[in-house]
């Protein structure tokens, strides 16, 4: 299955091509992106690895991850990027990166809650889950307001940037998407 192109009133969300890569690079590249990520330093040249590792020509594939850009809908410019993992036939986590000059504008939401919508009724997902820094208050906000149940509050779990890290899991079933999760 080809990776889908998904439309919201603002937003396309979509493959990535090379044209998103400066601008993925450079925005993964701030500090305050990479505050909460696994990476401190985000060059082009690992945008452009990331690009070439992905099977975008087979997507939903289990145990694959798929990286998709969050697109203003009327000029194609990135504005951010939607992380997917196949875990197995029913189960996706996913994540979520908007640039800082995006954000406080709900681009996220607007984003998670299509991609929610494809992965639970078009897929028919069973289950979709989220791992989150505690101390990254937008996150885990956006995550709750989207219906997601916090399952798990890991303690000192992982060694992150030279210091013991907490994390929250969230998870979300088919069953209970609710109606504000419609876009």
């Amino acid at each position: 299955m080809n990776t889908p192109t998904l439309h919201t009133d603002r937003l396309t969300l979509r493959a990535f091509t090379e044209a998103d890569l400066d601008t993925f690079s450079q925005y993964r590249a701030r500090p305050e992106v990479a505050k909460y990520q696994g990476w401190s330093d985000y060059s082009y040249s690992d945008a452009l690895s990331l690009f070439n590792n992905t099977d975008y020509a087979n997507f939903a594939v289990a145990g694959q991850w798929y990286q998709l850009a969050i697109a203003d809908s009327d000029s194609d410019h990135l504005l951010g990027d939607l992380a997917v993992h196949f875990i197995d036939e029913q189960q996706v986590e996913i994540g979520f990166t908007v640039a800082p000059e995006n954000q406080q504008k709900h681009l996220a939401r607007e984003a998670v809650t299509a991609l929610l919508a494809y992965l639970f009724g078009t897929l028919n997902r069973h289950r979709v889950t989220a791992t989150t820094d505690t101390e990254n208050t937008a996150s885990y906000r956006l995550l709750e307001s989207l219906g997601f149940r916090r399952e798990a509050h890991f303690r000192k779990n992982i060694f992150f940037k030279g210091a013991w890290g907490d994390e929250y899991q969230y998870a979300l079933l088919s069953t209970e998407q609710t109606a504000t999760q419609h876009v």
